[in-house]
């Protein structure tokens, strides 16, 4: 199981990615009552038959991940998300992408810590492939979005180690000041 809510934020927007997705809006909203997070993709989306099974932790859908045949990922967020006083949604539409939509009751004894969203932020933005992330991070009145192509553009090969570590700490100001 995740053991943070940045753990399913990790996990949600890497399923984007692998979806093909060349734009991805990925959002954790903070308002004191709840924690939401959202993800929108313009991936492949889901057809009515994998939708219908992606809730069940033996299904996968084929050829997703080499050698493994479950896919436990959405079934765990949305016991977490139910076991804190919280929902999941799920919207895809074949050829047209996915937008998952979860919150958590702030105050609930089993809603999972928010986690390092500084050290999860670097790592989506280097994930490999060919696509565009936009995150963002709103708690209460304040909030930052940051794009992949904006530090792409500022700092060329985001996979460089002296980058990896510029990309952490700019990540890390901007949660302080949240």
């Amino acid at each position: 199981m995740h053991a943070t809510i940045c753990d399913c934020f990790a996990d949600a927007v890497q399923n984007a990615i692998e979806a093909g997705a060349t734009q991805v809006e990925a959002a954790i909203v903070e308002d004191g009552k709840t924690v939401k997070i959202s993800i929108k993709d313009n991936g492949k989306g889901m057809n009515t038959d994998v939708l219908q099974r992606v809730w069940d932790p033996f299904y996968t859908e084929p050829g997703k991940h080499a050698g493994r045949r479950v896919g436990l990922g959405l079934p765990l967020l949305r016991q977490m998300a139910e076991a804190a006083g919280g929902t999941v949604s799920l919207d895809s539409q074949h050829g047209r992408g996915t937008e998952l939509t979860c919150s958590f009751a702030a105050d609930h004894f089993d809603t999972p810590p928010l986690g390092d969203m500084a050290g999860t932020a670097m790592v989506l933005m280097n994930t490999d492939g060919e696509f565009d992330l936009c995150l963002t991070h709103t708690r209460g009145a304040n909030a930052y979005t940051v794009c992949r192509s904006e530090l792409q553009e500022a700092l060329g090969d985001l996979q460089d180690v002296a980058n990896l570590v510029w990309i952490r700490n700019f990540f890390r100001d901007l949660e302080v000041d949240l």
